[in-house]
């Protein structure tokens, strides 16, 4: 596979501006610059800046539909490549007498009086000066509250009403899916009455805060499956679901006795739950180290994503409809399904054929629904139907049994590893997919009636299983080849290894301390742009999980990141994440805001990140100095808390939080 490659870019120094004056006091003038600049070098804990962004040789988007070779290209607007550089300790040795601040550092030489360091405590003449006349003053911006059906829990794309009644037919769930305003909304999303900052994890795993998620039909409807409960002030989680009433932990337990080979923990690290409920089954495979991508659809089981995220378990609003699911291909270990609601068997097995494309060649679907188990006429149809159509799609049923305790079946399905069962089908019924048909495109792609063909060539990504977890979190890929250029410009697999180390230095030096990130308080990460997913692999020792976006309009990075043991999904930021507001804790943006502001608004942009982002949640920017300061003053109008904020050589650190502040002025009815 083929990455993008990068040019370096000269770093615009600030002109040299004569001055006039005697010799005696230009002298003493330069000794003294000189003693600041020794001073400033010394006392300042300098830690890894940021690799460029890199993107393809067109910079409109696309739909996702292969991973497209990106070649050298010249490009003002990327900022050279940054690298770490060790400072001695402060005056006197004493290296605790100075505030510890991270320092962006270019693979050029620098310049220590061009450093400058700001927080929101201490500003300097000059940065207040140059933030002022960098970017609009915080009063330039007039937020308004949305007025929405929705109300605190509007999700633009899934809420777009106008459009929604315009649909031909609702047959394949259409009303479902995405639809998303032609102008993203720029106003903010109100906060539900008594909201209060979330409950930690792990304990948010077994109850939340009512008024944070005030729905009760899942009560009404679920109760007596154990799903969720209304004790007082708090939405309590047995553990239990359709399937499980008894707890997701025994229910987890009897799937790996069914099939040994599916190894929670070790050859099985990622997991898709279909038509998740509140996610008790992904939330408890934590236990068995598994990380599990949940959805559902927004419909009649009201804030059931909603419910899962409060929980602090990974989960989006999706659905199986008429589109591709925005995953690449072969990618997951197992497919789960719980009494999901979806139509397997009918129009030619459609919706299971997208569940061919996203397992890995070997890997398992569980389904445990009642025609597994039951023998009612319908349900016997269905049984056969099922039958007969993974047959046909070569899947082999590797086990059939009930659980005594939920009294309840599964069934057990494993897709083939080589291609010898489609050439000797009778019938090519469904047929294979066409030359053309990139199992990997997965953005705004209609769904196929075809199964691809599976990889021969022991190179190619999907012709092995991934090596154990947590082995493959550190491993390049077997199919990364040094032959071909990665992101960055390097040989694919030291470019996947030198993200890596880079990250882990970032964090380790900054992030972990010198931000100040109580990170005990952390469990729903966004890495908004991510790459090779280094900077949620440097993270997998803390009680949190990371979703990794990669823009539709990045290098397709997303399979690195899967075969890594990591999660993630493709997205466009000029539109609405499939997401309930107040859902993360933490959003994490490297060079994402200066690309995205070349084809949407930056406003509509951030009012995205306000929704996605809980009170007290945080965001950090690594960008542009043009780009955060812009950044920073739609944070400032928004209320959010400055915490930290750097910058040298025209490239920038930001960090703030969000705060409870919401306008009193409501915009007219969306």
């Amino acid at each position: 596979m083929a990455f993008g490659s990068h040019t370096r870019l000269d770093v615009r120094r600030a002109q040299q501006h004569s001055s006039f004056c005697s010799p005696s006091s230009a002298a003493a003038v330069l000794v003294a610059l000189a003693l600041v600049a020794v001073w400033m070098a010394s006392s300042t804990l300098v830690t890894p800046a940021d690799f460029s962004p890199f993107r393809p040789t067109t910079t409109t988007a696309r739909p996702r539909n292969r991973m497209d070779p990106v070649t050298v290209e010249e490009d003002a607007d990327d900022p050279p490549p940054l690298t770490l550089r060790q400072t001695e300790t402060g005056p006197g040795g004493d290296n605790g007498s100075h505030s510890h601040s991270p320092s962006l550092e270019t693979a050029t030489e620098a310049d220590p009086q061009a450093a400058q360091s700001t927080s929101n405590t201490k500003d300097t003449p000059h940065n207040k000066q140059q933030q002022q006349t960098a970017s609009p003053t915080p009063s330039s911006y007039a937020w308004k509250l949305c007025n929405t059906e929705a109300g605190p829990d509007y999700i633009p794309c899934l809420d777009n009403l106008q459009a929604i009644r315009n649909l031909r037919t609702t047959k394949h769930y259409e009303h479902r899916e995405r639809h998303c305003p032609q102008h993203p909304p720029t106003c903010l999303v109100p906060l539900p009455k008594g909201y209060t900052n979330p409950i930690r994890w792990p304990n948010s795993r077994d109850q939340i805060w009512y008024n944070n998620v005030p729905h009760t039909k899942l009560v009404e409807y679920k109760g007596h499956q154990n799903w969720v409960k209304v004790s007082g002030e708090y939405l309590t989680f047995p553990g239990g679901g359709t399937q499980f009433k008894h707890g997701a932990l025994h229910y987890i337990d009897f799937i790996q006795e069914a099939k040994k080979d599916i190894a929670w923990g070790k050859q099985t690290r990622v997991v898709l739950d279909v038509g998740c409920g509140v996610a008790s089954f992904g939330g408890y495979l934590f236990d068995r180290d598994v990380l599990t991508m949940s959805f559902a659809p927004k419909d009649e089981h009201e804030a059931q994503v909603q419910f899962a995220l409060e929980r602090g378990i990974p989960a989006i609003s999706a659905v199986m409809g008429t589109k591709r699911l925005p995953f690449p291909g072969r990618v997951f270990d197992v497919v789960h399904c719980a009494r999901c609601r979806v139509p397997w068997h009918i129009e030619g097995g459609k919706l299971l054929l997208e569940l061919d494309r996203l397992l890995r060649p070997g890997g398992y679907f569980v389904w445990s629904a009642t025609p597994v188990y039951q023998k009612l006429p319908e349900d016997v149809e269905i049984w056969e139907a099922m039958s007969t159509l993974t047959r046909s799609m070569c899947w082999e049923m590797v086990n059939k049994v009930k659980d005594r305790v939920n009294r309840v079946g599964i069934a057990i399905f494993r897709k083939p590893t080589d291609n010898s069962c489609y050439e000797a089908r009778s019938a090519a019924n469904p047929p294979i997919c066409g030359e053309y048909d990139d199992p990997d495109a997965a953005w705004n792609i209609s769904l196929q009636s075809c199964v691809h063909r599976l990889p021969t060539d022991p190179a190619i990504r999907g012709s092995q299983w991934p090596v154990e977890w947590p082995l493959r979190l550190e491993k390049p890929p077997y199919w990364l080849k040094n032959s071909e250029a990665g992101v960055y410009g390097k040989p694919a697999t030291e470019d996947f290894q030198a993200d890596y180390e880079h990250w882990k230095q970032v964090i380790s030096n900054s992030y972990m301390n010198d931000l100040g990130i109580d990170w005990s308080a952390v469990r729903n990460v966004m890495d908004m742009k991510a790459a090779y997913g280094g900077f949620a692999a440097a993270l997998r020792d803390l009680k949190l999980w990371v979703m990794n976006v990669i823009p539709i309009d990045s290098p397709d990075t997303l399979p690195i990141i899967y075969e890594r043991g990591l999660f993630g999904i493709y997205h466009d930021w000029c539109e609405s994440f499939s997401t309930y507001p107040r859902t993360y804790d933490l959003l994490h943006a490297n060079h994402l805001f200066s690309k995205i502001k070349k084809r949407c608004k930056l406003v509509a942009v951030m009012v995205e990140v306000d929704r996605i982002l809980r009170p007290g949640g945080r965001l950090i920017v690594r960008d542009s100095m043009e780009t955060m300061h812009e950044v920073e003053s739609m944070a400032k109008s928004l209320h959010w808390e400055v915490r930290k904020s750097y910058s040298q050589d025209n490239e920038g650190l930001l960090f703030v939080e969000k705060t409870m502040w919401r306008p009193n002025e409501v915009e007219a009815k969306l």
